[in-house]
């Protein structure tokens, strides 16, 4: 059963989620480029500032980054995290609380990108941008079994098909992926985009057709580099999958974890009942959120450690 928490929140996460996304849309298809985006700050403003982390600005692979740096890290081991924001908007200073949240919690540095955007850079760029980020850790003396990935929504789309861009490529994978909510059918043709329809205050099959087109560019919706649901799992690192309940999004997420499961990769796949899209954004807010985090940032330890 949901928390208290979460019950009192419910309705300011049910008013700043669709304000966000409808002021994203507007300004991204230009309908009204004066588009107040007041409800998409209130939004990410949601994460509350975590404790005993400091930021250091950096250019990464000529990606403005941010490091978000916890008291004691591990200087050996790093998390690379992709911001979501439907591959159209969100930056490094939007998500970087979360991303902090996460890497307090494994115990690791965390470098948050300012990938590029689509619809102006559309696919692959932004797997592009991944691997270049990853290249530049290895040349910074990072090691592939102490990287991770990770990120939400478009970001945990683009933390998986980086890594299966790298396996394409036979070259060698980071340690793990670890991915909130993440956003792998471009098609809508999940079954709980039906379901949760009236649930799901954020995702609905027509943001999806909308947003796809943008981030495509012309590509295909079932290119298995920006839709995992038409790739081979076969040869990935472990991963940690999430999503909330109530999302649209959850059953793409559960087919992709039964795949890759099917196909010998490590998975974990929690559903957190009754909570909605990348329910992580209110960390230090609701014990489900830092109880997520909490366990996520341990299994990436665990995984981090080899």
């Amino acid at each position: 059963m949901p928390s208290k928490e979460w019950s009192e929140l419910r309705e300011v996460f049910a008013s700043c989620a669709p304000k966000a996304m409808a002021a994203t849309t507007a300004a991204v298809m230009s309908i009204n480029p004066e588009i107040d985006l007041g409800g998409a700050d209130r939004f990410y403003g949601l994460t509350r500032e975590p404790a005993d982390v400091t930021y250091e600005e950096v250019t990464a692979a000529g990606l403005a980054a941010i490091w978000a740096n916890p008291l004691g890290y591990d200087k050996e081991r790093v998390l690379v995290y992709f911001h979501g924001g439907g591959f159209v908007s969100g930056s490094k200073d939007s998500y970087r609380k979360i991303a902090a949240h996460l890497a307090k919690a494994a115990g690791v540095r965390a470098l948050i990108p300012d990938y590029r955007l689509a619809p102006v850079n559309p696919f692959p760029a932004q797997i592009e941008d991944a691997r270049s980020l990853y290249d530049w850790l290895l040349a910074q003396g990072y090691r592939p079994p102490k990287i991770a990935f990770a990120g939400d929504s478009a970001g945990g789309n683009i933390a998986t098909g980086a890594v299966l861009a790298l396996k394409q490529a036979n070259r060698p994978l980071p340690a793990a992926v670890a991915a909130f909510s993440p956003w792998y059918d471009m098609e809508a043709n999940g079954p709980t985009f039906d379901s949760n329809a009236t649930a799901d205050v954020a995702i609905s099959r027509q943001l999806v057709h909308d947003f796809a087109p943008l981030f495509l560019g012309g590509r295909s919706p079932a290119d298995p580099l920006a839709n995992p649901l038409h790739a081979d799992p076969a040869g990935l690192p472990p991963l940690w999958l999430t999503c909330g309940g109530d999302e649209t999004l959850r059953g793409s997420i559960e087919q992709f974890a039964a795949a890759a499961g099917e196909a010998g990769v490590e998975v974990v796949l929690q559903i957190a009942d009754g909570m909605p899209h990348v329910y992580q954004l209110l960390a230090g807010r609701v014990p489900e959120a830092d109880a997520s985090i909490t366990e996520t940032g341990k299994w990436l330890r665990g995984k981090l450690d080899g």
